[in-house]
């Protein structure tokens, strides 16, 4: 008879709960954490590293050998991860799940737009700094009058090619005076001080990036900006 898998699925938000009934219904052994010591597979969160997850104590509870599979995963994750046997796998590398990952994600953005604007993203003047997959999904959906700020000439290209306005990277804060809603998916410090300054007062940001952000969220804060 055929053994089956055991997978310890690590992390309470909606993905890893969604994650270990679709390895259920599949046939797989599914645990939490106290499953560690027997797993052949753990499913780790994305991403990876976050507050309040001992990675180290985590990992060395697997048997050798275990197969863990986590988000974004950092070379120091992968020190861990060899120092207890454990192979490490990053499944955030993989383009498909970059892809369909920006979709939760533009809408996530367009509800805090629409929550925290008194007015329609409809013909809105909008800031989109970055056009990757989250930028691209966003642009597409929010019906707004985007102009997206990227360093690539091909980006610029694309983004016009999506029917959207597109300025250099580099004149970030000459065309910034236009706008008063900022959406940052740069993972880089791209709307600094200065930046800051010349947009519209009490502008609303919201930044996408990973941490820590493309905002100087200190002077965001002086600067009376949301």
């Amino acid at each position: 008879m055929r053994q089956t898998k055991r997978f310890a699925v690590v992390g309470s938000d909606a993905r890893q709960a969604a994650a270990g009934r679709a390895l259920a219904r599949a046939g797989y052994t599914v645990g939490g954490v106290q499953q560690l010591p027997q797993a052949d597979c753990i499913l780790l969160p994305l991403p990876l590293e976050q507050p309040g997850l001992p990675l180290a104590q985590l990992l060395g509870m697997a048997k050798p050998g275990a197969l863990a599979l986590g988000g974004k995963v950092t070379d120091s994750a992968r020190t861990i991860a060899r120092a207890a046997g454990v192979e490490l796998v990053d499944y955030f590398a993989r383009e498909e799940l970059i892809l369909c990952n920006a979709i939760p994600t533009a809408e996530g953005c367009i509800g805090i737009l629409m929550t925290e604007r008194t007015r329609t993203l409809w013909n809105s003047a909008i800031l989109l700094a970055g056009f990757g997959p989250v930028g691209q999904a966003l642009g597409a959906a929010l019906g707004a009058q985007v102009t997206v700020a990227v360093r690539r000439p091909a980006q610029r290209a694309l983004a016009e090619s999506f029917g959207l306005r597109a300025v250099d990277l580099a004149r970030l804060e000459q065309a910034a005076p236009a706008f008063d809603t900022v959406v940052n998916t740069i993972p880089a410090p791209v709307l600094t001080e200065a930046v800051l300054a010349a947009l519209r007062p009490g502008s609303l940001i919201v930044d996408l990036a990973s941490k820590p952000g493309g905002t100087d969220f200190a002077a965001a804060r002086r600067l009376g900006h949301r």
